[in-house]
């Protein structure tokens, strides 16, 4: 048979048997076909095989030893191999974890403290260092260290106020009673304002491959087009929101408009027999607990509806917790995504067109009012407000009676 006919045979077989073989059982099934060939077999198995004359002519040595040096369960002999990177560099561990962790280990000056940490600049400092090691292995050593990608976790709160928790507790059963009597109950706060325009918009959606959206290099605001305000009233029970969609500024009038305009189309035709109306909100912006035009324009908002209105402020640094941000705002921000806000009106449709699993329902429309700042309450206006602290935080928990149902 011809040489050229045999390895040909021989890389078929070769081929039909490493998928089922170890590192030993290949090693072993070349060193015994190179045998029987005979003279000139080692050269002809590692041609057609790819392995190594002296990888099998070890295997002919272990046969003749009989498998003796080499363990059951393994693949060479103890002490065989290429000895890891670690033990023939012993300091690189230590190094790469004093790059990675210097306010704990080495030196605190190093020049990845504050600056990329990717693999391949950490691969380059240990180059630098003389070490021989190269961007994968650093990744692999790095999860040997117990490392891994994290981004930041918005966990810490700031300072927590002594009473955080009986402010909770408070809210809670204020809101138990009022919904046990059919009383509405709403969550309120302002969503992020958004650049309206070809603006850049976080997340992806799905387009036709290699044609994304085109939009501006900078994210600098349309002097046409400005920012679109978004505030919002939740209706807990209901599961049903309205969002006005500000042109202007978010000040304790918009925020009123919106609580009007709530009430007109979506609380009043529900709850046709309510007697009062209770407020979960923030304890800083437009609706803030010390924002005293907010206690005027709620004043006007209850002689309007005759409407006993409470407001319950959630304590200091608790905002994330307001029910609106998780049940509607969230929500709203993943119906968008990836989607240039190009105008107010469409930013309302997206608003609009937002929909949960729970069955969450989201009313919209636009505002074009205008809304200036830096209005001032005097204390006669704000003396004039039928304002009834609690006997808890009444700087957070209070009621605003309607004027027109005073005797």
């Amino acid at each position: 048979m011809q040489p050229e006919r045999k390895e040909e045979i021989l890389r078929q077989k070769y081929a039909e048997v490493t998928p089922i073989l170890d590192e030993r059982g290949r090693r072993l099934w070349a060193a015994a076909e190179a045998k029987a060939l005979g003279h000139g077999g080692p050269s002809l198995i590692a041609r057609a095989t790819g392995l190594s004359r002296s990888t099998i002519h070890a295997g002919m040595r272990e046969l003749a030893a009989g498998s003796a040096d080499v363990p059951p369960g393994r693949a060479r002999r103890p002490g065989a191999g290429r000895k890891r990177l670690t033990d023939r560099q012993p300091g690189l561990l230590g190094a790469l974890d004093a790059l990675v962790e210097p306010t704990s280990r080495g030196d605190p000056q190093s020049p990845l403290r504050w600056s990329c940490k990717s693999t391949r600049s950490l691969a380059g400092q240990l180059q630098q260092q003389g070490f021989e090691i190269g961007r994968q292995k650093v990744a692999e050593l790095l999860h040997q260290l117990g490392y891994s990608l994290q981004s930041n976790r918005k966990t810490r709160e700031g300072k927590q106020h002594a009473d955080r928790n009986c402010q909770f507790e408070y809210m809670a059963a204020y809101v138990g009673a009022f919904q046990s009597q059919g009383q509405p109950v709403t969550s309120v706060d302002t969503k992020k304002k958004e650049l309206l325009g070809d603006f850049k918009n976080g997340g992806r959606e799905w387009r036709p491959k290699g044609q994304p959206t085109p939009v501006r290099v900078h994210d600098f605001p349309d002097p046409q087009l400005g920012k679109g305000v978004p505030y919002g009233v939740y209706d807990l029970a209901a599961n049903e929101a309205w969002v006005s969609v500000g042109t202007d500024h978010d000040t304790a009038e918009f925020a009123g408009e919106t609580l009007r305009r709530w009430w007109r189309h979506l609380g009043q035709p529900r709850y046709s027999k309510a007697t009062d109306l209770l407020i979960t909100a923030d304890g800083g912006g437009s609706n803030g607990s010390r924002n005293r035009l907010w206690k005027v324009v709620l004043q006007r908002l209850a002689d309007e509806t005759r409407l006993r209105i409470s407001v319950c402020h959630l304590p200091p640094g608790t905002s994330k917790w307001n029910k609106i941000e998780h049940r509607v705002f969230s929500p709203i921000t993943g119906n968008w995504r990836g989607q240039p806000l190009l105008s107010a009106a469409m930013m309302v449709q997206l608003i609009a067109a937002t929909q949960t699993t729970t069955g969450l329902k989201v009313r919209a429309e636009l505002d074009t009012n205008l809304y200036p700042t830096g209005i001032q309450v005097s204390d006669a206006q704000f003396t004039a407000i039928l304002l009834q602290p609690a006997f808890f935080h009444g700087e957070w928990n209070y009621t605003i009676f309607p004027r027109k149902l005073q005797h």
